[in-house]
């Protein structure tokens, strides 16, 4: 108990202290989390913890969706990648299909890796000397 206790502690401390470019990274790795349970569960035949995943997974998905910041071109095309996700999301946890979420993993994979070079490029994601922001 004590050890979950401090496990949980650490873990709250991380979130709390992280950048958002770190969140956002976060993020991505829970979604890609949740779509791999849920993988494992609809092939044990747990229909309700794989319907949780892939509900968790689509909510980080949607999350993703809704904090775009439209001022910028660029998230007209993550709006488009997003809604397709939730869509494919939706579509395999009604049927239940492990390949459809293996290509959704796919997608949240190469997202989660372009992120995670911004992060390098980009000092994790804080401004530095002659570069933009990420935000």
């Amino acid at each position: 108990m004590i050890q979950k206790n401090a496990y949980a502690a650490y873990n709250n401390s991380k979130i709390l202290t992280a950048t958002p470019a770190e969140l956002t990274l976060m993020l991505y790795d829970g979604a890609i989390r949740f779509v791999n349970m849920g993988i494992a569960a609809i092939e044990k035949g747990e229909v309700e913890n794989a319907h949780n995943s892939i509900m968790k997974a689509e909510h980080i998905v949607i999350e993703f969706q809704t904090s775009l910041d439209h001022k910028y071109p660029v998230s007209k095309d993550f709006d488009v990648v997003y809604t397709y996700l939730i869509r494919r999301l939706r579509d395999a946890n009604l049927k239940k299909d492990p390949e459809i979420l293996k290509e959704v993993l796919k997608h949240l994979r190469t997202m989660r890796d372009t992120w995670k070079e911004v992060m390098e490029k980009t000092a994790n994601g804080t401004k530095t000397e002659g570069s933009a922001q990420v935000s």
